[in-house]
């Protein structure tokens, strides 16, 4: 499920801020990234299974593993994970109401840390 119209992917920012904005959210990078891109995942275990917001980003300039890159974030995302296949996004997915009214609150108070700090 995507978060469209969020406003969130019209913000650039500094990899280091972003990280930190990001990290005070629940939002983790982790290993997820390579020398042009990064993903942020927040996960959630509920009874109804397991599930990660998702805010990814690409480098617009710089590189991400030597923390130069300013980051164009990109459309979030939630998906739910299925063992052993990994995460599906799909439009098909059915999700708790209470996870999406959770998420669109999580992206809502990083856009405005993050509107703070754009370039």
């Amino acid at each position: 499920m995507n978060f469209e119209n969020t406003g969130i992917e019209k913000f650039k920012a500094d990899i280091n801020r972003l990280d930190e904005i990001m990290e005070e959210h629940g939002l983790v990078r982790a290993g997820q990234w390579d020398y042009e891109r990064v993903t942020y995942d927040r996960k959630f275990e509920l009874r109804e299974g397991t599930f990660y917001l998702r805010l990814q980003g690409y480098a617009l300039d710089g590189d991400v593993d030597t923390f130069t890159a300013t980051i164009q974030l990109m459309t979030p995302a939630l998906g739910k994970h299925y063992y052993p296949h990994g995460v599906e996004y799909g439009a098909d997915e059915k999700f708790p109401a209470s996870l999406v009214t959770q998420c669109k609150k999580i992206i809502e108070e990083v856009k405005a840390e993050v509107e703070k700090i754009a370039i």
